[in-house]
């Protein structure tokens, strides 16, 4: 169950941020009850202490603490400005949108520019909640103050949150993850024909969500550890692990079908398997393969004192003999894949093992597990502090600048939502003012928006009707309908990250108790709510429209450009890199891709929303993210690969691999420009397979080794998943020279008779030998 809840909250950073708000809020509760401060009070402090404890988002304790000392002075003006305006409304409203562009425009300074703006947005609409005066005002800065100590107490004493302990709770929640796609991974191996389907959607999100927490781990690497040299050999060993892990769900996929599977089998949603048939192979390889999958779930699960033994290093001894042809057990050619996959996975669990709990036990190791180890130790006496280059960034100026015009688009949506909640209430418009603030919060174009919007007012109208039993089933009952408040709270924060429906609903749902608390419940005041919730989302969404728009196509071309543009960096790196030229921080380089795509699949939701009325569109870009997943699988695979070279015993450069790269690179950049200019005359090229332009080498040794082989392959991938782009995207394809191609077809063919009538030994007189079986791969 703990694994699970690791794995279903990486890091444990929504259960960290609901608690400590509901021990904040609880403590300035308790503090101000024992001080016999009036309700009203009560429910500001903790409204204060839940701004005060979520606006601060700095990683390192002494930021932290800098941040919440300056929002203090920050809070007593913003509550002294509301209390001193409230009998000047005109004035106060002016104020007000002044505050309101200051806090988004803030933005721009980082996280502290963030936390402050916040808090004067929330603890300005505080005074306005709780109807602020000038009377009121020493009462409400000992209530801040205090709400502000026990935020603090709640951060730094009673539940302190360090990079590293967050780090290391991260790398807990990898190996939870990376045990539940496996688990995913034998019930695809056992489930029948009318069950692949469900179990194939499963795989896809386990899949993504050890992605996800990859790139989360990425996040924390570089405050969590001390040590640069640490940090690299965590982020080798953790690609190293999503990568078999992802492989190894393929090659399963590829053994339950009656052909290869496409990469995009795992990655595009509704995609179904070539063959729903029955694992192709006899009943007792199945279950050797279920067995030995299990026994790779049990070394990642197992915790780091259990790790050792004689009974899992032979567990641990038989999975890394398949890395060894020679040790494979006897079936199909697809199943020996998967041995070996499940042998690569199991050597990355090894390293991973290495990297998170230190040396291992290596008294009961085999000739293949002492090997893995040498491999290991070598890649990480390979690992040197080499000097990152920042690349140049453009900052947008003026009214381009993104915070700039968000400040500017706030303010004039807050001005439309004031007008219009005063039309609907003289006491409430500011629920109309709060939500039109929210859509604006996070999103980047009109699209977001509108969804963010619609999210945010079925959340309302779900809560209104909850908060209407709640406030009936707690009547007078003061503390009750705290406690009620505080799992309201709760809920909120540990379900944002989810769902903004369901944040909203739990924010709704508290707000009828605290209208119960102030004796102004009414049916009225709730259904005022929905409405005042209405306006605020339509009027951010004509703002966006209308005022410096930024459409979604515009906002979506750019963040595709962005992942094409990084796309084609890492590849050209990692190929140069195995063809013999250095280059540093190939996995950063693949991680920049990664985050670059997780934006644009943000960005891209207004899009592949369920309610988009534009359904071949939404197909439309899902099949391009889908591409997209493919692309940065192989492109992972090929920066981890090269990242091993210059110190894996067993991994030599192939210089013949210069230049195999040059087509995909160029039909990246071909599919960029056509993006960023649709008239533009980039024509992506086609031409005979990867594999086919590689020279062949010395007369009588195998074309290619075992990893060039293997590069190969995620190269031909990635070659026909970029050209797959192009149809979708609308790019020309160029259609290859004639006679070039006559001329390629000729010379492959007569390599082919020469080897026919000269085999190497491995083969027998007019039989293909083993320097001529990857031509199958090829082909």
């Amino acid at each position: 169950m703990w694994d699970r809840l690791s794995a279903s909250d990486p890091g444990l950073l929504r259960l960290t941020a609901g608690l400590r708000t509901v021990i904040a809020i609880a403590m300035t509760l308790v503090a101000l009850g024992l001080l016999r401060f009036p309700v009203p009070q009560l429910v500001a402090g903790a409204m204060a202490a839940m701004s005060a404890t979520f606006a601060v988002r700095e990683v390192d304790r002494r930021p932290q603490v800098i941040t919440l000392a300056l929002c203090v002075p920050v809070a007593f003006a913003a509550v002294s400005l509301g209390a001193v305006l409230n009998q000047w409304p005109l004035v106060s409203d002016i104020c007000f949108l002044l505050l309101i562009f200051c806090a988004v425009y803030g933005r721009r300074f980082g996280d502290r520019g963030t936390g402050l703006g916040l808090i004067g947005f929330q603890v300005y609409f505080l005074s306005l909640f709780v109807r602020a005066t000038v009377d009121l005002l020493p009462s409400l800065f000992v209530v801040i103050s205090v709400a502000f100590v026990c935020s603090a107490l709640a951060r730094f004493v009673l539940l302190p949150q360090t990079a590293a302990g967050t780090l290391d709770r991260l790398r807990r929640a990898f190996r939870a993850r990376l045990g539940l796609l496996i688990t995913s991974q034998i019930e695809l191996l056992d489930a029948g024909p009318e069950d692949v389907d469900k179990v194939l959607g499963d795989l896809r999100t386990g899949t993504a969500r050890l992605h996800e927490t990859a790139l989360m781990i990425q996040g924390r690497l570089e405050h969590g550890t001390t040590d640069e040299a640490v940090a690299r050999l965590l982020q080798r060993r953790i690609a190293e692990a999503e990568i078999a892990a992802e492989r190894l769900g393929l090659l399963l996929l590829t053994a339950r079908s009656a052909e290869r599977t496409d990469t995009l089998t795992l990655h595009l949603p509704g995609a179904s398997l070539p063959s729903r048939g029955q694992l192709p192979v006899r009943d007792e390889a199945r279950a050797t393969v279920r067995r030995d999958l299990e026994a790779l779930r049990l070394l990642v699960l197992r915790p780091a004192g259990e790790a050792s033994g004689t009974a899992l290093a032979q567990v641990r001894n038989r999975l890394l003999g398949y890395r060894e042809a020679e040790n494979l057990p006897k079936a199909t050619p697809p199943v020996q894949d998967v041995f070996r996959g499940i042998g690569e996975a199991a050597r990355a669990v090894l390293g991973l093992r290495t990297a998170l709990d230190g040396p291992q036990d290596d008294s009961d190791d085999s000739p293949a597990t002492a090997r893995s180890r040498e491999e290991l130790d070598a890649e990480e006496a390979g690992i040197e502090g080499s000097e990152e280059s920042e690349d140049d960034k453009h900052d947008e100026s003026g009214l381009h600048r993104p915070t700039t015009r968000a400040a500017i688009q706030v303010a004039v949506g807050s001005a439309l939502a004031i007008a219009g909640g005063e039309l609907l209430s003289s006491q409430r418009w500011y629920w109309a003012v709060l939500t039109c603030w929210i859509v604006f919060i996070n999103t980047a174009s009109t699209g977001e928006i509108l969804v963010k919007g619609y999210r945010r007012l079925l959340g309302t109208i779900l809560g209104v009707v909850a908060g209407i039993g709640l406030a009936g089933v707690v009547g007078h009952h003061t503390w009750t309908a705290f406690v009620l408040v505080l799992v309201c709270v709760f809920a909120v924060f540990y379900t944002a990250p989810l769902s903004y429906t369901l944040m909203s609903f739990f924010v709704t749902a508290a707000l009828g108790l605290l209208y119960t608390l102030l004796n102004t419940y009414s049916m009225g005041v709730l259904l005022l709510r929905i409405e005042e919730t209405a306006l605020g989302a339509a009027c951010g969404i004509i703002t966006a429209a209308v005022v410096l728009p930024v459409r979604t196509d515009r906002r979506t071309n750019e963040l595709l450009v962005d992942v094409l543009d990084k796309l084609a960096d890492a590849t050209r790196a990692a190929v140069d890199q195995l063809s013999g030229r250095r280059h540093f921080d190939l996995v950063d380089k693949a991680r920049d891709m990664d985050q670059a795509l997780a934006d644009l699949r943000t960005a891209v939701q207004p899009l592949t929303h369920p309610i988009t009325p534009l359904r071949s569109r939404r197909d439309t870009a899902r099949y391009v993210l889908a591409l997209l997943e493919t692309c940065a699988y192989h492109c992972r695979a090929l920066a981890a690969t090269a990242e091993l070279l210059p110190s894996h015993p067993s991994i030599a450069e192939d210089p013949r691999l210069n230049g195999v790269s040059a087509r995909i690179v160029h039909n990246i950049e071909a599919i960029a420009e056509h993006v960023r200019d649709p008239h533009s005359p980039a024509a992506i090229e086609t031409g005979p397979s990867i594999a086919s332009m590689l020279e062949p080498g010395t007369f009588g040794t195998p074309r290619y080794g075992r990893v060039t082989d293997r590069v190969l392959r995620h190269l031909q991938r990635l070659d026909e998943s970029v050209s797959g782009l192009a149809r979708p995207l609308g790019v020309p394809v160029e259609k290859p020279d004639i006679g070039q191609s006559e001329k390629a077809d000729k010379s492959e063919k007569g390599e082919k008779s020469r080897k026919a009538e000269k085999p190497g030994k491995p083969g027998k007189p007019g039989k293909p030998g083993k320097a001529d079986r990857p031509e199958k791969a090829r082909q």
